[in-house]
């Protein structure tokens, strides 16, 4: 007769027979190949899991993929194959990234993704809902083999817990190309800098491409290219507030300066703040709540991605200069 273990899953108290992690997994009607598992504080991978013992008093956290990301990046020239933008590596044309957050359902979610045209989505890393195992997952509607998914830290507010969240992102996916933001605190929801460069530093020498929100800083943006960060993503104005960019400037000068692609990350409210942060020079544009949470978020997707498109062709056309008095257009030349 197997031994009933004492032992901890995402915070709760269960008993459980003697066997192994995997064992564990299944009972809980879970599919193995779907979650990442850290057990006592160290992950563990996924090919030990039949091969890992579960012990008394065992602490194992098990977590998946769920809908999440504060913002949504959106990047231009969706359908213009000749504007591609590369990250590390990887090339993309659509220069739209959308979050998967505070939609009303997957369903929805996955139909505002097919009207962006984007290529990324942002994706939280959070704990497996063991009460429900049979809920449905993003993964089932959203395809991460057709689809980049991009692992945030999302609420977390200090390196060690980023970095944490991260290595079990790449446990349960295997994903290197990760977006790190530690926030300095809940109601601003701004970038604590410090943590962050410090994360930063610690997931590039553990072989993560992290793409690093923060604050729109030029002089904090080289320092995070200098720490290993394979994108540096200004706020545009605070997480969720809509407000569009507040501060112009710093931008552009964000963007004459790094060596990096440069995303805004946070304060789209609508179509012409995404215009605006491509017209600045942006590679691209992150945003979730001003899709998500408008009355039609798919035609609010379908406007994203044209206004992305018509800013990024506005930043390569080159605006006419400004002029402080008027300019007629139809020459006065031969006047009735």
């Amino acid at each position: 007769m197997s031994t009933a273990l004492s032992i901890t899953v995402n915070g709760e108290s269960r008993r459980a027979p003697s066997g192994s992690i995997a064992d564990l997994v299944r009972s809980l009607e879970l599919d193995p190949a779907k979650v990442a598992v850290e057990c006592n504080g160290e992950i563990v991978p996924r090919s030990a899991l039949n091969n890992a013992a579960l012990a008394d008093n065992d602490v194992l956290e098990i977590v998946h993929f769920v809908g999440g990301g504060q913002e949504t990046v959106a990047a231009s020239g969706a359908n213009n194959k000749l504007d591609t933008w590369s990250i590390a590596g990887r090339t993309f044309t659509s220069r739209l990234i959308v979050g998967t957050g505070k939609y009303k359902d997957f369903a929805e979610n996955a139909a505002a993704l097919e009207a962006s045209g984007a290529e990324i989505v942002t994706v939280a890393v959070r704990r497996v809902n063991i009460s429900d195992p049979k809920a449905p997952m993003l993964t089932d509607f959203i395809d991460p083999k057709k689809v980049t998914y991009l692992p945030n830290t999302a609420g977390c507010f200090t390196a060690d817990d980023a970095i944490r969240t991260l290595r079990l992102a790449r446990e349960a996916g295997g994903w290197d190309l990760v977006k790190l933001e530690v926030l300095g605190e809940a109601r601003t929801l701004y970038p604590d800098m410090r943590e962050t460069l410090k994360a930063t530093e610690v997931l590039a020498r553990e072989g993560f491409l992290p793409m690093v929100y923060c604050v729109d800083d030029p002089i904090g943006t080289k320092q995070l290219e200098s720490a290993g960060a394979v994108a540096v993503m200004p706020l545009g104005a605070p997480i969720g507030s809509g407000l569009g960019i507040q501060n112009r400037v710093t931008i552009r000068l964000i963007v004459e300066g790094a060596s990096v692609p440069v995303l805004v990350d946070a304060g789209v409210g609508t179509a012409s703040d995404a215009a605006v942060a491509m017209e600045l020079g942006c590679d691209g544009v992150l945003m979730n709540t001003a899709i998500a949470e408008a009355k039609d978020p798919i035609r609010m997707a379908l406007a994203m991605k044209l206004a992305v498109e018509a800013g990024r062709h506005a930043y390569l056309s080159g605006r006419m200069a400004t002029r402080k008095y008027a300019d007629p257009s139809s020459p006065l030349a031969g006047l009735i």
